[in-house]
């Protein structure tokens, strides 16, 4: 869903720069109380999955691709202000050294696939697991009904702001139907992977799934002597390892997975157009697109210029992407967290 420059006029695009200018400004103090020694080091490895799982296009109808958004699968793991932050420096490589999604667009880009994806997904995710009994298969159901619901309603969005300042002569009402079919059967393949993805860290490291805490069964030990004792279950255990140390052998794993999947995996994605492509290309929206300004950048459209092997051009730009966003995502994750350190030293005991 990544929109190109020239889909929309300048006031539609300026003002959803300032809403996502916003928001970002929002999550950044938000993300101060969800990075904490589990989340902080976590988020800048879900950026850098989000990256590499879209480059995978997966094919949902004739001649039709879909890849995931990202927005509630972060969500649920490092939490939504932090999830909005993961989304948006996906956005910024890729619009910066990628040209894919356009600059002018970048704001409707950020609002469409960070802040409306990560708010709908967590809203739903929380919503059903409220109601729901403690457990995994409840918290892996949640998760696939939270990111199925998240692609629609961003893409409701996207024609809501077509409706406001589209460029093209188009019905809108055709553009909501062609955009709402096409994102629900996305939203399937995005509830699939979100749901595989939570099921997986919670089979490994429940404690690291953001939307988990406090939602497992409680454990019950009976004792030799008849005694019952109720306590936190085992994945809620401070010892399973809060540290960096401790969550060394899941951040190698999951960055070798986000390596495999954008330097070898991506090579067999599909090559159909998007869902936002093809219905731009069969409602004549595709005329209104402008040339990226980076274009002609080293690594646009996921290619290495100047290396003739399709598949090591592609391997390479993909792991260069990973690598880009583990650098910018972990960045700026780590300068919130070590802001939210040195305000909580500076607190009055009474106040923490």
């Amino acid at each position: 869903m990544h929109v190109p420059d020239g889909f929309f006029d300048v006031p539609v695009s300026v003002g959803a720069g300032v809403f996502a200018a916003a928001g970002v400004a929002v999550c950044l103090r938000g993300a101060k109380r969800e990075l904490d020694d589990r989340t902080a080091p976590m988020a800048g490895l879900v950026a850098a999955f989000i990256f590499a799982a879209q480059m995978l296009n997966f094919p949902v109808a004739a001649g039709t691709s879909g890849h995931l958004l990202g927005g509630a699968l972060a969500a649920i793991l490092v939490g939504p202000y932090t999830a909005v932050l993961c989304v948006a420096v996906v956005l910024l490589v890729q619009g910066f050294f990628f040209a894919d999604g356009g600059l002018t667009a970048l704001g409707v880009n950020i609002t469409l696939m960070a802040i409306v994806t990560s708010v709908v997904g967590w809203a739903v995710f929380r919503l059903i697991t409220r109601g729901a009994p403690r457990g995994r298969t409840a918290l892996v159901a949640a998760s696939f009904v939270a990111a199925l619901v998240s692609v629609p309603t961003a893409a409701l969005v996207f024609t809501g702001l077509f409706w406001l300042g589209g460029t093209a002569p188009i019905e809108v009402g055709s553009v909501a139907a062609a955009m709402g079919g096409v994102h629900l059967l996305i939203g399937l393949g995005e509830g699939f992977i979100t749901a595989l993805t939570v099921s997986s860290v919670l089979a490994v490291r429940p404690d690291l799934v953001y939307g988990a805490r406090g939602m497992t069964r409680t454990l019950t030990l009976r004792t030799a002597d008849g005694d019952v004792q109720v306590g936190p279950a085992a994945p809620e255990a401070p010892s399973a390892g809060t540290g960096l140390r401790g969550l060394r052998p899941v951040l190698v794993g999951g960055a070798l997975v986000a390596v495999l999947l954008a330097g070898v995996v991506s090579f067999y994605a599909s090559s159909a157009p998007d869902g936002l492509e093809k219905v731009a290309a069969d409602k004549g929206l595709s005329a209104q697109e402008k040339p990226h300004t980076a274009e002609h950048g080293p690594l646009s459209g996921y290619s290495i210029k100047g290396v003739e092997n399709q598949r090591l051009s592609g391997g390479l730009a993909g792991v260069a992407g990973v690598a880009l966003t583990v650098v910018a995502g972990g960045g700026v994750f780590y300068l919130i967290r070590r802001r939210r350190r040195a305000t909580d030293a500076m607190a009055p005991a009474s106040a923490r």
